[in-house]
């Protein structure tokens, strides 16, 4: 599963997982990123490195 703490992540400001992730699991939805295809997921664990906020996790 992919979650995202929301008390902690930016948002489309930051967006660095929306532009690191390559099966493009994350998606910008209005004021915040969302996990639009959480199936996609290979647990490469490129936006939990890259996210700034340690708002994203990754369980397989």
């Amino acid at each position: 599963s992919v979650t995202i703490d929301y008390d902690k992540c930016k948002g489309p400001e930051c967006a660095e997982c929306v532009n690191a992730c390559p099966m493009e699991v994350f998606e910008i939805q209005g004021d915040k990123v969302v996990v639009a295809k959480e199936d996609d997921c290979t647990f490469c664990m490129v936006c939990v490195d890259v996210c700034p906020t340690d708002a994203i996790t990754v369980k397989e």
